[in-house]
């Protein structure tokens, strides 16, 4: 069935979960009568990986291992023609450009960095991995279209789906039949579907880091329900691309999704993002 009724604040840390990191236990939440998870439930923080499907060593630091295997394993090129002046001098060679800066980026440099890959595409699919916060591993496909739409689609044994139809949030158990719906606003990430991205204005950040070539810009979200959510970008710099976020909602549970194979020219089908208000499921 649908339920429209007021969220409480284990739903609301379930739902910040569940849009912006794809919570998707198929089994009731231990709780205690006041409505809270058990303190048994809670886990360690843990460092989180990117995704592993990946080639060796994209979008990770480099180290001098991987580059001399990589040199090792590749086929010898071809040397290059001296270049020459016009007295049939050698010159000096220009070094290569750098894909990355060369000195950490400063948070003004970071957040102008991100704002420009956010607005450079409406739609986005590709794959994810997402590790919740009790170490489980699920996969699925994720699918964005800007204003307002997104789509978690998750692979089987599970049977939920969270869909965003620009005003309302829909997660939905295929296996329950149930049907819960929440105001956009009140999630986590919504900063990402809106059709300007502005990271200083929408969200406060709160730091930046490079390491490698990853940047992590660190953002706090006041708005979400049941307090502030904590929320990490991890972006290549190499690659040019979103890998992963982080995101740690209002009660502590910290969850991740780790992005691959983004595909920012195909046009998600509309389908996607249809919510049948009056369905039951």
């Amino acid at each position: 069935m649908t339920h429209l009724s007021p969220m409480p604040a284990l739903a609301a840390a379930a739902l910040a979960l569940a849009l912006a990191a794809g919570q998707v236990s198929a089994q009731p939440l231990d709780i205690k009568p006041s409505g809270q998870p058990a303190a048994a439930a809670r886990p360690a923080q843990r460092a989180i990986p990117l995704p592993p499907i990946r080639p060796p060593g994209l979008g990770m630091p480099r180290t001098d291992a991987v580059q001399a295997t990589a040199t090792s394993s590749a086929p010898a090129a071809p040397a290059p023609a001296p270049v020459v002046t016009a007295n049939n001098e050698p010159r000096a060679a220009t070094p290569a450009k750098s894909a990355r800066p060369s000195t950490p980026l400063s948070k003004a440099e970071a957040v102008e960095r991100l704002n420009a890959y956010f607005n450079g595409f409406s739609t986005l699919q590709g794959d994810f991995i997402q590790f919740a916060a009790d170490g489980r591993r699920f996969e699925g496909k994720l699918y964005v279209l800007r204003p307002g739409k997104m789509r978690f689609e998750y692979r089987p044994p599970v049977t939920m789906e969270v869909v965003a139809d620009g005003t309302s949030v829909a997660i939905r158990d295929r296996k329950l039949a149930t049907q819960d719906l929440y105001s956009i606003g009140q999630t986590p990430l919504k900063f990402l579907l809106k059709e300007q991205i502005s990271l200083e204005r929408d969200t406060s950040v709160t730091g930046v880091s490079t390491k490698g070539d990853i940047l992590s810009l660190k953002l706090e979200d006041r708005s979400t329900l049941g307090g502030t959510s904590k929320i990490t970008l991890n972006f290549d710099l190499t690659a040019n691309e979103l890998r992963q976020w982080v995101v740690i909602d209002p009660q502590g549970y910290e969850t991740s999704v780790s992005l691959y194979n983004l595909d920012t020219q195909r046009r998600p089908d509309q389908k996607n993002f249809v919510i049948d208000y009056q369905r039951v499921l």
